[in-house]
Parts: C-alpha cells; sequence; structure tokens
C-alpha cells in the first residue's frame, strides 16, 4: 500500500506542476516516501479532525516541496483531489507554500527556509508541558540547513530535551544553484548534529523498512531529540528528473508529464519504491 501511495503522491507532484507551470518537482519527488509513510501507518492524524489536539503534527520546513505535501493530503482525505487541480493559481487553496489557516492538515505555514524546526520545537515543548503524548515530526532540506537559524533551533531542542522530535533530512546533495558541496559544503552532517546532542539515524529514504526502523527508533530515545538523515534522490521516479539540479524548480510540459507518467507507472508496475 505504501508503495502505491507514494506513487500517487509523485504522479499528483508532476501533474500539479504541469498545469500551473511552475512549482518544484524534484525536491517532492525525493520526500514522496517518506511522506507516504508517515500519512499512511505512523502518525495519529484523522481528517475529520484535522485540528484534534491530541493529533501528531508535521512540519515541511522546505515549504517550496508543497506538492509533496498537497499530494499526501489529498490522498489522505483532508480535501478534495480537485483542489490539486488549482494547484499555484490566484485565489486558489493550494499555493506555493503551505498555509496553515487556509489548508486543512497543515500544522504551519512554511517556505522562509530554515524556520521550520524551531516551530516544531514550539509544538514539542507544548505538548511536554501540557503533558500531552504526541508527536512532532519535520522534514528540511539539505541546503536548507546551511541556514543559521537550522543550528539555533538545533541547540533549542537539545537544552529542552525534546525526545518528541523527529527530524527529517531530505538528503538528495542538490539545492538551487547546484550540488550543496559545492554551494556550501555540509561536510559530516551525522557528526554536526550528534555534537548538537542529537541522536542520528542515517538511512536509505526510498526504503520503506529503513524508514519504518528509524521512526521506531526514535520512539526509544529519551531526553534527546532524533534526526534521521535520509539518503534521496532528487527527481525520484521520472527517470528525466532523478539526479538532476535543473529540476529544482522548473515544472514539466505536456509532453514530459506524459513520459513522467509513464514511469511512474512503470514503477507501479514493477513493485514501487525499494
Amino acid at each position: 500500500m505504501l508503495k502505491e501511495k507514494a506513487q500517487r503522491i509523485r504522479q499528483d507532484i508532476c501533474i500539479m506542476t504541469c498545469q500551473a507551470k511552475s512549482g518544484h518537482p524534484g525536491g517532492s519527488l525525493s520526500a514522496a516516501d517518506i511522506l507516504a509513510y508517515l500519512y499512511f501507518q505512523e502518525m495519529n492524524v484523522d481528517p475529520k479532525n484535522p485540528k484534534n489536539p491530541d493529533r501528531d503534527r508535521f512540519v515541511l520546513s522546505k515549504g517550496h516541496a508543497s506538492p509533496v505535501l498537497y499530494g499526501a493530503l489529498a490522498e489522505k482525505g483532508y480535501f478534495p483531489r480537485a483542489e490539486l487541480e488549482n494547484f499555484r493559481k490566484i485565489g486558489a487553496m493550494l499555493q506555493g507554500h503551505p498555509e496553515m489557516k487556509g489548508i486543512p492538515g497543515v500544522d504551519m505555514s512554511t517556505g522562509s527556509l530554515g524556520q521550520g524546526l524551531a516551530a516544531a520545537n514550539g509544538m514539542a515543548l507544548a505538548g511536554k508541558l501540557d503533558k500531552m503524548d504526541y508527536r512532532v515530526f519535520v522534514m528540511m532540506g539539505d541546503g536548507e540547513i546551511q541556514e543559521g537559524m537550522i543550528w539555533e533551533s538545533a541547540m533549542a531542542a537539545a537544552h529542552y530535551k525534546l525526545d518528541n522530535v523527529t527530524a527529517f533530512l531530505d538528503y538528495n546533495g542538490l539545492q538551487i544553484d547546484g550540488p550543496t558541496e559545492e554551494v556550501m559544503a555540509l561536510g559530516d552532517v551525522a557528526a554536526k548534529w550528534q555534537s548538537f546532542n542529537w541522536h542520528t539515524i542515517e538511512i536509505n529514504g526510498h526504503c520503506f523498512e529503513e524508514i519504518h526502523a528509524a521512526v521506531q527508533e526514535a520512539k526509544t530515545i529519551k531526553d534527546k531529540p532524533t534526526i534521521i538523515i535520509a539518503q534521496t534522490l532528487k527527481g525520484k521516479g521520472v527517470s528525466y528528473m532523478e539526479n538532476q539540479v535543473g529540476w529544482h524548480g522548473n515544472a514539466p510540459s505536456q509532453e514530459q508529464l506524459d513520459r513522467a507518467l509513464a514511469d511512474l507507472c512503470d514503477i507501479v508496475d514493477a513493485g514501487g519504491a525499494e
């Protein structure tokens, strides 16, 4: 089921960006397996009660990858799938970045890179103070962790022992201006987070078994937050987009969309993600 959900989300990503003639397909496609796992297996959420105070929270810190979140929310039933057709249209609900006041299921408005982890920390700290059991998940991009605010937030999460925070790093190696190692080298990412007193787990971000094991391990960690460093492939599932930096913020044409959907259908027929 998760493989099919992830591929359906990928199809929606390509369709949305093609119809809008804008958007960010590459980093949305790389995150699809993680969001499919969170929304369809792990998180305690209910589309019929999106503001339930006991729900788990999700923050898409790399807010430009909104198509992956919208695809997951529509597939989960938060709003009619027909809304996806209006992606990025003036006056429509689904704009280029997630907006918490107008979109059911969106827990935090994001788009300015570097801010999502701080918001997730606030939600997690509130849960601690209110003695509630919900967990907070946040997804960051690898280019995003070049932002200083990420490391202030990393310090804060460790200081307040926010073991109810689980962060994902979508580590696809590419950002808008090129490879992360050429734009601003990240170095030993796991060692950096460990030095901030985070528990670190490194996985293949397209393997559901590894995603599952990492999330379950994070639940056992006490008195410190966890980051799951997920090695992913930008443009995952669409042959001509994979590992191509040009697809960070370009939309496919109708002809390219047809090729993308053919690729994604082939993957579903062959058994989906790893």
